[in-house]
């Protein structure tokens, strides 16, 4: 099954990432054909600084890296290297209702959020990702549950192309997964883990011990002491559970179980210890990566050529059914 998914080269990914979508692609690269993509033309629809943007798209590279992502298994690149893309983006806007994406979440989010900046782009950017999903006849995409929207979008484009101009595309579905696609803030359980609100609301995939730590034991919990997973009630140890059960691979009953009568102070604690221990190998990875520049260009021209050929491919079979292409 061809599996493809892409993350932005914006900030540092948080564990909230790593469960929500890295862990899943681990999984989903040893019996699939894996098209993974840093996607840094969605990351320009808001403001970003250009006289970095080059370093970030490396960095996200070696986190790809670092977690374990093989590029003898997977096809690793860099989206705007692969300019059929844009091409289809276009194509694909000659089928998709503006109504369709005013509704999109996260452009009426974001919208807000940058109101002296919303461009035409960040309106159009469920189209782009439409096409880097239908670019390589995907079959499944994996995603946190805020991208499921999307997806879903996607997959309507997907058949109102087909309807329109005869079968071209695959529709995918969506895969989440099955605990820890929505990990909360650490300082406001109510919301998601986001790396745009307070550095203290996250843990960082690379984060240092001591940071971890002391983020984890200043988490925000919830009235009385009891180790009980309930999220209406008691969503700061819920969370904070959540976080344990899936780092443990121990189920939240059995933990629950486990620190019985002990408080959340003793349970903090065993919870950064096991966050310190599980993270330790991607620190130590990243820091081998950081020195081998070379590598990482060659690693990413290799996957940019496999991703074209598969998306040349497609490309000729969309411009084929569109009339477009040579008189």
């Amino acid at each position: 099954m061809r599996i493809f998914s892409g993350i932005q080269p914006s900030g540092e990914i948080h564990i909230g990432n790593y469960l929500g979508a890295l862990k899943q692609w681990l999984q989903l690269q040893e019996k699939n054909e894996c098209v993974f993509c840093i996607v840094d033309l969605h990351s320009i629809t808001v403001p970003y600084q250009t006289s970095t943007f080059k370093k970030r798209i490396l960095e996200k590279a070696i986190t790809y890296l670092a977690v374990g992502l093989d590029p003898k298994k997977t096809i690793i690149f860099v989206q705007s290297q692969v300019p059929e893309h844009t091409e289809l983006s276009w194509l694909l806007s000659t089928v998709t209702s503006i109504g369709d994406l005013l509704r999109m979440t996260q452009y009426k989010e974001k919208s807000k959020k940058y109101k002296k900046q919303i461009n035409a782009g960040l309106l159009n950017y469920p189209i782009l990702m439409a096409a880097d999903i239908l670019l390589y006849q995907t079959e499944a995409v994996p995603v946190g549950k805020d991208q499921a929207q999307h997806i879903e979008l996607t997959r309507e484009i997907g058949r109102r192309f087909n309807q329109k101009f005869g079968q071209t595309f695959k529709i995918p579905k969506t895969f989440l997964p099955k605990k820890g696609a929505k990990i909360m803030s650490l300082t406001e359980p109510e919301k998601k883990m986001s790396k745009t609100d307070s550095p203290q609301s996250c843990i960082f995939l690379f984060e240092k011990p001591k940071m971890i730590r002391k983020k984890i034991i200043t988490a925000q919990t919830d009235s009385g002491k009891e180790i009980k997973y309930n999220p209406s009630s008691k969503p700061g140890i819920s969370n904070l559970l959540t976080i344990y059960s899936i780092f443990s691979d121990i189920p939240i009953a059995k933990i629950e179980k486990e620190f019985k009568g002990k408080g959340y102070k003793i349970f903090k604690e065993k919870l950064a210890e096991l966050l310190i221990e599980k993270l330790e190998p991607f620190r130590r990875k990243k820091k081998e990566l950081e020195n081998q520049q070379a590598l990482l260009e060659k690693i990413l021209e290799d996957g940019k050529k496999r991703a074209q050929i598969i998306a040349s491919q497609t490309m000729k079979k969309v411009r084929k059914n569109m009339g477009l292409g040579k008189i």
